[in-house]
């Protein structure tokens, strides 16, 4: 995988914003049980950052490979779903030429 590369970047985002939904879901009880809503708050802003940067390469990449709606809205969507990014990340990215 070629970091340089778009497709590249993609993935490593795919991953990366994973992991940050999947932090948020550790964070989460620390603000509303323990009342520690500062980890909540850094891991949200990285989350949003990630989850935004995902949505613009995963467009970015689709325009690129004239990507059909239907896989274009599955990949946007995987960012919405706990661990769907890296089921998107292992079923449709790894496989992508670029």
């Amino acid at each position: 995988m070629n970091i340089k590369s778009l497709l590249g970047q993609l993935r490593i985002l795919a991953v990366l914003e994973g992991v940050s939904y999947l932090l948020l879901g550790l964070t989460m009880p620390l603000k509303y049980w323990y009342e520690m809503p500062m980890p909540n708050k850094i891991v949200g802003m990285i989350h949003g950052v990630l989850f935004i940067a995902f949505c613009v390469w995963v467009l970015r990449f689709a325009v690129k490979k004239k990507w059909t709606i239907l896989r274009t809205l599955i990949c946007l969507a995987s960012s919405l779903l706990p661990f769907a990014t890296f089921i998107v990340d292992y079923k449709i990215l790894k496989h992508e030429i670029e």
